[in-house]
């Protein structure tokens, strides 16, 4: 089949209309390119001077400002100190954000330093339209850099927009500011947080929510609520990773949470009136905990995954691994005579110790009045879940496309040469280098193809522009692992349906699907099973695929996919304020890992691996069936 009439091309919303053209040869002249250069870099630092004195001016008007927003015990959110203006496009939100450290108690349990927004926890929900522009000057007043990645979002021609530490930038240092920008094609529910470390496991994280003027279901519900699931830590996530990834955790135990949240709190309160239908935008921005969600007494609709509509779907429960969203349609009663309880389970097997104290089964409450306390009888489902996200369709007619390449990937958590129990892909744990992976991917011309300039640690992955990728997951550890992609959704086209199931290439096991495989964009990858996913390489620049559960991701368990080198250097250069952000930091903004113009990696991390001889299941592995 010709590229050009692939629907998969016209479906995924973050296709380049002018993909092909990009491929030409250039006219622009060495001189014009230069001058081109020079003029950026000047307009650049302009506007990063202007961004900084709006944003000391809007943080020196806190006091002003802060009259109208609202603590965290409100329904609302704190104000952002944000703006709307309307170009002819659609409106331009810009946001100031400093992000600072603040105290929070949300469990009631224990008041801990968080980090938040204008000293405000929980940060602002951000929410725009198709269309709109979102602007978010980011100030870091830690004492550690940061980032924000909006989580889901292409970000086609704009990868050092996603935010991915020492991936697509150096990350913000302290004291120093930077301008996100998102211009709106996609439509869904999201969520912005941060990608250095485990850091977002100190609160910095927030749904992004962008609607959709064609919303296929727009008619069929009159309001929408967001509900967010979290795990939340007592210990800041700088101490607990640092415990995680020691030789005083051999096993490589996972850092149990204290608590779980819904919204933000431990036992929150939402309204339905008789009659009307509601969408719920669950959102899991847990670093760790799979949940199970249910209703006493009212089954939906599910209607959006990722990001991505679906045809409707009847459940009565549904999970969501961390960083998984779904949207579904619940027709509430017509009678007040009963309230109902919302339950949000973790997924106990995940935990290898569970404390006395942890209350695992989280509920929220919905009033249809509250002039009396009648419950209905709990149905509390959990892990009795019968619920299989595998059965979701697209709603875009899409079949699956035959690929043109194929990525073989083993998961493996094992006791590497360093001593230490990581997480790894293909037997190669990810750490990250001095050099951010899209800089040199946009620095090294032609050698930018070579794998091997990203250093032995790296783990990339060189993709060819506009191939259809198949990404084969097996996972040969024993717990399930939420995988995401950056840059990209993905059809899920088969899934392990068994323990110790796994695919070969060639001989066909498990769930198939290649008529509407639902479009995702993190996926659960059963233990000991696997899962095949197919995308196309439309979107030049460096994206992360790696396990969602933050412990593991730190550990290693994570690759970059180097997409179209050749596309991505004709579309974007570096940008010089990233740049000087990176030498401020002591690292690189140009050449191979180890910041060299050649295939000398020397200086780059490296020797971190599982060797060859090791079993791809561990002993003790086995020993546990």
């Amino acid at each position: 089949m010709e590229k050009d009439s692939d629907p998969l091309l016209k479906q995924q919303q973050h296709h380049d209309d002018n993909d092909r053209s990009s491929t030409l040869p250039s006219t622009t002249t060495q001189p014009q390119r230069q001058q081109q250069k020079c003029t950026r870099f000047v307009l650049t630092i302009l506007a990063s001077l202007a961004v900084f004195f709006v944003l000391k001016l809007s943080l020196s008007t806190n006091s002003l400002s802060d009259e109208t927003q609202l603590s965290p015990e409100n329904d609302d959110d704190a104000s952002s100190h944000h703006t709307t203006t309307t170009n002819g496009d659609g409106h331009v939100i810009v946001h100031n954000w400093n992000i600072t450290y603040t105290m929070a108690n949300p469990d009631g349990k224990f008041e801990r330093q968080v980090i938040g927004v204008n000293g405000k926890w929980p940060p602002p929900i951000v929410e725009a339209q198709l269309g709109d522009t979102v602007v978010i000057h980011a100030h870091n007043a830690l004492d550690w850099p940061t980032s924000l990645h909006a989580h889901g979002l292409y970000q086609n021609g704009t990868a050092q927009q996603d935010g991915a530490y020492l991936v697509t930038e150096c990350g913000i240092p302290p004291g120093a500011l930077r301008t996100y920008e998102y211009k709106i094609k996609q439509v869904g529910t999201y969520w912005i947080h941060s990608h250095v470390q485990a850091q977002y496991l100190d609160g910095l994280r927030t749904p992004l929510i962008i609607r959709d003027p064609k919303d296929p279901y727009r008619n069929q519900y009159d309001e929408e609520m967001i509900i967010t699931l979290s795990d939340w830590y007592h210990n800041d996530s700088r101490s607990n990773a640092k415990w995680f990834l020691s030789k005083e955790n051999p096993d490589a135990d996972e850092p149990i949470p204290q608590s779980g949240l819904i919204g933000d709190r431990l036992d929150p309160s939402y309204h339905f009136k008789p009659g009307k239908t509601y969408r719920l935008r669950v959102i899991n921005i847990s670093g760790f905990i799979t949940y199970y969600f249910s209703i006493d007494g009212h089954e939906f609709d599910i209607i959006e995954v990722d990001g991505a509509y679906t045809e409707p779907y009847r459940a009565k429960s549904i999970y969501l691994t961390a960083a998984q969203r779904m949207s579904i349609l619940v027709k509430a009663k017509e009678t007040t005579d009963l309230n109902y309880l919302i339950h949000a389970d973790m997924d106990a097997t995940q935990l290898d110790d569970i404390p006395d104290d942890l209350q695992l089964n989280l509920t929220a409450r919905i009033f249809y009045d509250e002039s009396h306390k009648s419950f209905a009888p709990s149905e509390d489902i959990g892990l009795k879940s019968v619920f299989d996200d595998f059965n979701l369709r697209s709603l875009d007619n899409t079949k699956a496309i035959e690929p043109d390449a194929i990525l073989n990937m083993t998961v493996e958590q094992q006791m590497v040469t360093d001593g230490l129990n990581r997480g790894m892909i293909n037997r190669v744990p990810f750490i990250h280098s001095p050099t951010p992976s899209l800089f040199t991917e946009l620095t090294m011309g032609a050698l930018a193809n070579n794998s091997k300039v990203y250093g032995p640690q790296g783990n990339a992955y060189v993709t060819r522009h506009l191939d259809m990728i198949e990404l084969v997951v097996n996972n040969y550890d024993e717990d399930a692992h939420p995988f995401h992609m950056h840059g990209h959704k993905f059809q899920v086209v088969a899934r392990s349906t068994k323990e110790r199931q796994w695919y070969d290439g060639v001989n066909r096991v498990g769930k198939w699907n290649l008529d509407k495989p639902v479009y995702r964009d993190t996926i659960r990858v059963q233990g000991h099973g696997f899962a095949v996913l197919r995308y196309r390489a439309d979107n030049p620049g460096t994206w992360l695929f790696h396990c969602h559960i933050d412990w593991h991701f730190f550990s290693g368990m994570g690759v970059v996919l180097i997409e179209a080198p050749e596309q991505a250097q004709q579309r974007m250069s570096v940008d010089p304020i990233l740049a000087e952000q990176c030498r401020q930091q002591g690292k690189f903004a140009s050449g191979n890992a180890a910041g060299k113009m050649n295939l000398d990696v020397s200086g780059a991390p490296s020797g971190i691996y599982l060797p060859k001889d090791k079993p791809l299941i561990p002993p003790e592995d086995d020993e546990d069936e």
